[in-house]
């Protein structure tokens, strides 16, 4: 009955212009672009609290580079700060270590186009903390980027590891094919000409018998 109405989803026509998109060469170029991009911004902010300047405040100090973003920011909404203080505040030593690693981690990976997806989708998760924790300024800016390589997960990580692993599996899926291909027709064959197989069998016998004749 609903389909009645409101039309069946999943006959919809993807436009053209869509599909291209996320399966050119050439946008994937623009994709890669954006990824990089993305993920030095990710490594340097990385860095900065493994082993820069902001080293102290998320490595030391039981995090107090967190425990003071928790404490003193403004929360979107009262049940994200009472979470902050009620949570991060407590827990801010590891919580300060996870977002140092998890940052260096999401940038080498868009950077390097390795589990580009997964990278993508971390730097979201992040990016939102940030923005429901008071922090806007240019997060916005990041997550746009971060979308598009998610959207154009196809193209977006092909110039990098990701399609390094993807070519080097489609070779082997192929070639498994083509092996598979080979022996079901060796298998078709002799089974349509039985006579064939016996006669080869037969001629590999016959010297066999006349040097014991002789």
């Amino acid at each position: 009955m609903t389909e009645l109405v409101l039309g069946n989803p999943s006959e919809l026509h993807v436009p053209r212009f869509w599909h291209w998109l996320k399966r050119s060469k050439i946008a994937a170029l623009a994709w890669t672009a954006m990824r990089v991009w993305l993920g030095v911004v990710w490594l340097q902010a990385g860095i900065s609290k493994l082993w820069g300047a902001e080293n102290p405040a998320f490595l030391h100090h039981n995090g107090a580079g967190v425990a003071g973003f928790a404490a003193h920011g403004v929360a979107a909404y009262s049940w994200w700060g009472s979470f902050l203080h009620s949570f991060v505040v407590p827990n801010s030593g590891w919580i300060a270590v996870f977002v140092a690693v998890a940052e260096f981690a999401i940038g080498a990976c868009l950077a390097l186009g390795f589990l580009t997806s997964f990278a993508a989708l971390g730097s979201l998760l992040l990016l939102f903390t940030y923005v429901m924790s008071g922090t806007a300024s240019v997060c916005a800016f990041y997550a746009l980027f971060a979308i598009v390589i998610l959207m154009m997960w196809r193209t977006s990580g092909w110039i990098g590891v990701d399609g390094l692993l993807i070519g080097r599996h489609q070779r082997h899926m192929r070639e498994r094919a083509f092996r598979a291909n080979v022996t079901s027709s060796d298998v078709e064959r002799q089974a349509k000409n039985p006579d064939e197989l016996m006669g080869t069998a037969t001629a590999e016998k016959t010297p066999v018998a006349l040097d014991n004749h002789m």
